[in-house]
């Protein structure tokens, strides 16, 4: 039933999804309804909830516009599983706001592909990626994956190499002049982000380790997929999945490294792996495996949000 519905592009599944990620939303942040009292608050909890809706619109645009979906909504659906899979992840505004700017980054970096004004989307791949680094550091570690993009489609012209190191500068120079303008201590939050720690002690909630059990049993399974279906995908769609694939590895670092580690630093593979699960379901032959799979993934993290509140 679950792919079904969800093999077709259809108004009413963007509906569905969209109204349930709200409900969740507000279910994880009524566990504290402190917030109601300030309508400063509540502005900042709506502008969370719209960079969460507007996270599953990008997900999925991407996959649609550059071909690594058919006409379904597979990501759209699989990138707010892992969102309740994990629900500190919907309280926590600065990796929230960081992978928004990380996916408008994914978005321009897989369209390179095309070749359609490329020194433009390099500049603005790695200028959003930048500005994501100001909410989490280490998102900064995709500027790899500029690189990568660059070394795959425009390398042989020079400047395009040199675009990485504007949008820094760029960037730089206006964080500095909000800091002299506005907000001094923004600096000091950002240097409290930059060291590492491979300290996994935050693993203390037994329900917090079921969900993370749930995530890397997820994962071996979509990645191992995707990695065996790879030279059966259209040669002319192999550099985006190797950009994909390499997304996904880079969030896991992030996750590895960061400070203050818990379990909602993993939002940077959930677009990643939403494209190779929508991958996986594409690729299977046999109905009612899909059907199961769809229901265990799904099923999994409904139990784990509610598990956790």
């Amino acid at each position: 039933m679950i792919t079904t519905i969800f093999s077709k592009s259809r108004p009413f599944n963007y509906i569905m999804v969209t109204l349930m990620l709200i409900l969740f939303f507000f279910l994880y942040q009524f566990k504290n309804a402190d917030w109601l009292q300030s309508l400063e608050s509540v502005g900042k909890k709506a502008i969370l909830l719209g960079l969460l809706i507007a996270s599953l619109f990008i997900s999925n645009f991407i996959t649609k516009k550059n071909g690594l979906s058919k006409d379904n909504t597979y990501p759209f659906l699989f990138f707010f599983s892992f969102l309740i899979l994990f629900p500190t992840t919907l309280g926590n505004s600065n990796l929230i706001v960081s992978n928004f700017f990380i996916l408008l980054a994914l978005r321009r970096l897989i369209s390179l592909q095309s070749l359609v004004t490329p020194k433009e989307k390099i500049f603005d791949a790695s200028m959003w990626i930048f500005i994501a680094a100001l909410f989490h550091f280490w998102s900064i570690l995709f500027i790899g994956l500029v690189f990568v993009s660059i070394a795959l489609h425009v390398a042989r012209d020079y400047r395009n190499w040199i675009l990485p190191y504007i949008a820094f500068f760029t960037t730089a120079t206006l964080c500095t002049v909000f800091i002299l303008m506005y907000d001094s201590s923004l600096l000091d939050r950002l240097l409290e982000g930059v060291y590492t720690s491979f300290n996994f002690n935050y693993f203390t909630n037994k329900f917090q380790n079921i969900a993370i059990s749930i995530y890397a049993a997820i994962t071996a399974l979509f990645l191992f997929s995707q990695i065996v279906a790879f030279p059966s995908k259209p040669l002319v769609h192999h550099n985006s999945y190797k950009k994909i694939i390499l997304a996904f590895f880079i969030g896991f670092i992030i996750y590895v490294i960061s400070p203050a580690k818990n379990n909602s630093i993993l939002i940077y593979t959930f677009m990643p792996l939403a494209v190779m699960a929508t991958s996986y379901f594409e690729g299977a032959k046999i109905k009612w495996s899909q059907e199961v799979t769809a229901i265990i993934v799904i099923g999994l993290s409904f139990l784990s949000f509610f598990m956790q509140l």
